[in-house]
């Protein structure tokens, strides 16, 4: 499984919930985007791009994100779903996500997004403060 793992730097685990099936019994396919969102989150944390918009009002968006579904997940499962940044240019950078099921042993699905840097203050596309590439870079080169 590390070795699956082993390029995305930030990595958490979920446990599948019951409720997230749909009439098909294996997980709907909108709830990866959840997972998703949940590392994507992680990752903007840990390079605190969050805590930037706070303080001097730009932040991440999300422009674009998709999916690659290799096996169906069921309940019960525990996932562990990594996050990597892949490229920053500019006014925005790109994730690549995994999604690796503990009962399959194996990725389960695999996702891209593109992150732009926006300001909240303006309302208009910024780029990317230094601090945030550095800290990918720095994130990206510990992994």
């Amino acid at each position: 499984m590390e070795d699956l793992l082993s390029e995305y730097p930030v990595i958490i685990d979920i446990p599948i919930a019951w409720g997230e099936m749909d009439a098909l019994q294996h997980v709907n396919n909108m709830v990866y985007f959840r997972y998703f969102e949940s590392v994507r989150v992680a990752y903007l944390e840990k390079i605190n791009f969050l805590g930037l918009a706070d303080t001097a009002g730009i932040g991440p968006i999300l422009a674009s994100t998709s999916c690659r579904y290799r096996i169906p997940l069921s309940y019960p499962d525990r996932i562990r779903v990594g996050a990597r940044a892949d490229r920053v240019e500019g006014d925005r950078f790109f994730m690549k996500y995994a999604v690796f099921s503990e009962k399959h042993r194996k990725i389960a699905a695999e996702g891209e997004a593109e992150i732009v840097a926006y300001d909240y203050r303006d309302l208009v596309k910024a780029e990317i403060p230094e601090v945030v590439a550095d800290r990918i870079a720095e994130v990206e080169n510990n992994a």
